[in-house]
């Protein structure tokens, strides 16, 4: 496939290796407050720590190349040295930027850096919103995703997915509950905030649907560019709940202000389904090397060791799947 491997001055450049122990009092991209910061929040104080954030950079400067899945990658981004990255970095814990507002961190981030250490690569992450991913993957804009998207099999007939986590839709509500929101059922009439093009955007026009099909009020749903603007707006309690993956919401409710902040309605995961890296479906022989470097990851026990720093393991794989999701 032909690539269009530019570099933007407004690609945060990630050093192998390069995940620090910071805190998230600032927020980096455009304006985008993180877990922890107060944003929005009439006290305008922070008061989370940098012990949210848990440094990894030994465990990443511990993966060495291998050669037999050096020799899979393709040789225009073998040519490069570099694997170019679409990510929505708003999202903790899986991709986010650290105090300096610049460095990007995360379950996520740590995932790619050592699959592309395994192939000989550096990794760049290019910022993008989340509905553009696919878009700028099939462009040759970047060359793969990884942005907590779910395989399914509508995504299948645009894009490849290395699937490397399991995961499903939560909601996230106001410390307390104020609304007394007990699951998807108690959502009819209830303003939510959901981040554009993605799962979650999908089961609440769903769920809208089907609050008036049973003659109740539809769902007020506002649609925006990132988890930062909708923790803002659910802070502020301008929306009732905030309907997200469940490692970020979990994240999130432990982390923003001391855990002060939100707080996971409990029950059963909604929509469950893997996450995956995402590849061009012109590009198999990218695909394949990364599903042969993330199995590596699993086997030398790499893999385990960034999942339990970002306290997601429940979520973890035995093996790298393509095309996984239903």
């Amino acid at each position: 496939m032909t690539r269009t491997r530019s570099r933007s001055a407004l690609w945060g450049t990630v050093a192998t290796g390069a995940v620090l122990a910071l805190g998230l009092t600032a927020c980096g991209g455009p304006s985008a407050p993180q877990p922890g910061d107060a944003s929005g929040d009439a006290s305008g104080g922070t008061s989370s720590s940098s012990s949210t954030i848990p440094d990894t950079s030994a465990l990443l400067d511990a993966v060495q190349v291998d050669d037999a899945l050096a020799a899979q990658v393709p040789s225009d981004i073998k040519d490069a040295g570099t694997l170019v990255v679409g990510s929505n970095v708003q999202s903790a814990p899986n991709n986010f930027y650290a105090a300096d507002g610049s460095t990007v961190i995360g379950s996520d981030h740590d995932l790619i850096t050592a699959v592309g250490k395994k192939l000989g690569l550096d990794v760049e992450y290019e910022n993008q919103d989340f509905g553009s991913l696919i878009t700028s993957l099939q462009s040759g804009r970047v060359d793969v995703t990884i942005a907590a998207m779910n395989d399914t099999a509508e995504r299948q007939q645009a894009i490849d997915f290395v699937d490397y986590l399991t995961s499903g839709i939560t909601l996230m509500v106001q410390k307390g509950n104020p609304d007394d929101i007990t699951g998807p059922d108690a959502l009819c009439g209830k303003a939510i905030a959901v981040v554009t093009g993605t799962s979650q955007q999908e089961f609440a026009e769903a769920t809208s649907t089907q609050c008036e099909s049973d003659g109740e009020e539809a769902l007020d749903i506002t649609v925006t560019d990132s988890d930062s603007q909708n923790q803002t707006q659910l802070r502020t309690g301008r929306i009732d709940a905030i309907v997200n993956d469940l490692p970020s919401a979990v994240y999130i409710s432990k982390t923003a202000q001391d855990g002060q902040a939100f707080e996971v309605v409990p029950g059963d995961v909604i929509d469950g389904a893997p996450y995956g890296i995402g590849v061009n479906k012109d590009d198999a022989e990218l695909r394949d090397a990364i599903a042969a470097a993330l199995d590596s990851l699993i086997d030398d026990g790499t893999y385990g060791e960034v999942l339990d720093a970002w306290g997601i393991t429940s979520g973890s794989v035995t093996e790298a799947t393509v095309n996984g999701g239903k």
